[in-house]
């Protein structure tokens, strides 16, 4: 115990062990350097006598017995010791301090050796001894009040904040497992990302440079086409994942039962594009799928109307949409079914495009709003309604833009077992604005094909997914996992997804997530993440210094497993995250914190062996244009033909607009 008693006693031992050394050292210089003693008139017989009996019990046999007699107690009496410790004594001082004494105080008595006179030789030895004594003393005391903190080289905090990884390789027919590394107390150990269950989706976040694409999307198409998936890949900057996608499914079509067909959807370059129509007549069952595609349209060319949904002239030009949509879906069997037919249809003047509209029974409640301001004169409060549709979807009257939506190469339903697809569809950085909306929708029309039952097991991988809009990604990750479709999405921060998408939206996304890989990012997104992360038991220390001692407390208590601070701090190809596990394969360390290990050599050498995507066509400027105008003229056409049988019939004589003067 810690008692005021106690520790005097101790203290008393101790004095008592050190001056018994003492004396056993004065014993061996009384001994072994006599002669000089007695020349001194130090000697007595009396001590004579008592040495004498001493001898007997072999302590005098050799020089060294005392010597190392002394030493020990001296060395026992250090243990022992209790000083005020200081933070200031060095280790490398205190240790120099105590060789130095050893070898001075074990070698000194080969000084006896010397050739010179015996009293000055015992002389000599006796202070180098002496000398030797005291630097061990000197040496040993300072060892024992020096301060060692382990708070004092870890800055940091970093060893405190490590904890125990999957170190497990866990893998299954659909799994992604990424190789990596991790810090544990010091010690560097490999460890595994085991992506087991995909189809619960994957968030991953990162600044620009981060390392999203190059340590973790790429190895996600690899895996998943070396697994026989089919695919859907929205590529911001075409072709960074495109033609890692084509390359690797040219190694590994084997894999399939069906050989795999790969579509590219590019606005820039069509000669390397192929042509479909995601407003397909037939795969649009009832006028709920023109709707959801209008709204797809809408918001993705107005990102700001996302979070005025709801609004009158947000719905109104929605509903006006619907109704150009449907009308060409019933329109001679869909014949002029395109996004550029509606996109032209649009323009037509009201006193023409209106009677033409309402011979469609099913959409007269969706355009006899328009009609009755037309007729009474609000045309203010029509041009309000239908103008910004009107001029939104103008900026996609492109003649490229016409020709690779007019046609249809292939249709998005990517996962028919009779026809698998991996199908890459490119956006520009420059033109995001423009292309987004179109792209937006091609993501629409094929999600509501692949999310059904009794499809092949398929991979959609959103890179820089802020940049789409897509009404409904919560209900896909909440519903596709029974379906086998796996999501992959790529941000950059939770605000960039809550400024493109609403706070709720956005929320709803992070949260329902299964499996999330960031690499550097900052401010409330390493905040929510590092709250998702948890907690883990860390150690702490404390140092109290008064005049007369110098204590330390230690304490343990739940801390962040990984900080904001630290994941704002992480170095490109460093991840934290967490992963899902399945029934049958438990991950009781889901949390991570590591450094993915890409083989770089061998990717560089991978990349140089690609092979370029072959183009689709040799089309020229003349045809592009030549298709624009075409699309032109067929809605004039339309219009005449309609307009000539609405007039020679009299059932629909009820429908020309006769605007009140």
């Amino acid at each position: 115990m810690g008692t005021g008693e106690n520790e005097e006693a101790l203290r008393k031992i101790i004095d008592l062990t050190r001056k018994v050394s003492f004396g056993i050292l004065a014993l061996h210089f009384y001994v072994y350097c006599y002669g000089a003693f007695e020349i001194w008139g130090f000697t007595h017989p009396i001590s004579d006598r008592v040495l004498l009996n001493l001898q007997s019990t072999g302590i005098f046999n050799h020089i060294l017995v005392t010597k190392i007699m002394a030493l020990v107690l001296l060395l026992v009496s250090l243990l022992g010791a209790a000083g005020k410790k200081d933070e200031k004594i060095r280790f490398a001082h205190a240790a120099f301090s105590l060789i130095s004494g050893l070898v001075v105080f074990s070698l000194s008595h080969t000084l006896l050796r010397l050739d010179y006179d015996r009293e000055i030789v015992c002389i000599i030895y006796m202070i180098v001894t002496i000398i030797g004594y005291i630097l061990v003393l000197t040496g040993g005391g300072l060892m024992s009040r020096m301060l060692r903190l382990r708070l004092k080289d870890d800055v940091f905090n970093q060893l405190n904040e490590t904890f125990p990884q999957e170190e497990r390789l866990l893998g299954n027919e659909y799994s992604v497992n990424l190789p990596s590394r991790y810090n544990l107390k010091g010690k560097i150990r490999n460890s595994w990302i085991n992506i087991i269950n995909p189809f619960r989706s994957l968030l991953v976040i990162g600044t620009p440079g981060a390392g999203k694409s190059y340590f973790v999307i790429r190895h996600v198409i690899t895996q998943h086409i070396q697994k026989g998936f089919s695919m859907f890949i929205y590529d911001f900057k075409y072709d960074d994942l495109s033609i890692i996608a084509y390359n690797t499914l040219q190694k590994y079509k084997d894999r399939y039962a069906k050989d795999p067909a790969f579509y590219v959807i590019n606005f820039d370059k069509l000669s390397h594009t192929h042509r479909c129509n995601p407003l397909d007549p037939e795969t649009m069952m009832d006028i709920t799928d023109a709707a959801e595609s209008s709204r797809t349209i809408m918001l993705g060319l107005n990102r700001t109307w996302i979070r005025k949904q709801g609004d009158f002239f947000v719905e109104s030009p929605i509903n006006f949409l619907t109704a150009i949509i449907w009308f060409l879906k019933k329109f001679k069997g869909g014949q002029y079914c395109t996004l550029p037919h509606v996109i032209e249809l649009m323009q037509i003047e009201y006193d023409l495009l209106f009677p033409v509209l309402r011979t469609e029974p099913e959409i007269e409640v969706l355009i006899n709003p328009f009609v009755i301001a037309y007729l009474n004169g609000a045309t203010d409060q029509l041009e309000g309604q239908i103008a910004s549709a009107k001029i939104a979807m103008a900026r996609l009257a492109s003649p490229q833009i016409y020709y690779v939506l007019s046609g249809n190469d292939f249709t998005l339903d990517l996962n028919n077992p009779d026809e698998p697809k991996i199908i890459s569809v490119g956006n520009n950085p420059q033109k995001q604005q423009t292309y987004g909306a179109v792209l937006s929708l091609y993501i629409s029309r094929m999600i509501k094909l692949v999310n059904q039952k009794g499809k092949l097991k398929s991979s959609l991988i959103f890179d820089e997914y802020p940049t789409i809009y897509f009404n409904g990604i919560d209900n896909l990750i909440a519903t596709a996992r029974s379906n086998k479709v796996s999501t992959c999405l790529g941000i950059q921060d939770f605000s960039q997804l809550r400024k493109d998408y609403g706070r709720e939206q956005a929320d709803v996304v992070t949260n329902i997530v299964g499996n999330i890989i960031s690499g550097q990012v900052t401010g409330d997104t390493a905040k929510q993440l590092s709250e998702r992360f948890g907690k883990i038991m860390q150690q702490r220390e404390s140092m109290s210094i008064n005049a007369n001692d110098t204590s330390i407390s230690r304490s343990s208590q739940l801390d962040s497993a990984i900080p904001p601070s630290k994941i704002a701090g992480l170095s490109s190809g460093e991840f934290v995250g967490m992963v899902a596990d399945n029934p049958d394969q438990k991950i009781p360390h889901k949390t991570f914190h590591n450094e993915i290990i890409n083989d770089n050599e061998a990717l560089k050498m991978e990349e140089q062996a690609y092979k370029p995507i072959p183009p689709v066509v040799d089309i020229t400027a003349s045809e592009i244009d030549s298709n624009y105008r075409m699309v032109k003229n067929q809605v004039k056409h339309l219009i005449e033909i309609e307009i000539e049988r609405i007039y020679n019939t009299p059932e629909l004589a009820h429908l020309i607009i006769e605007k009140e003067s």
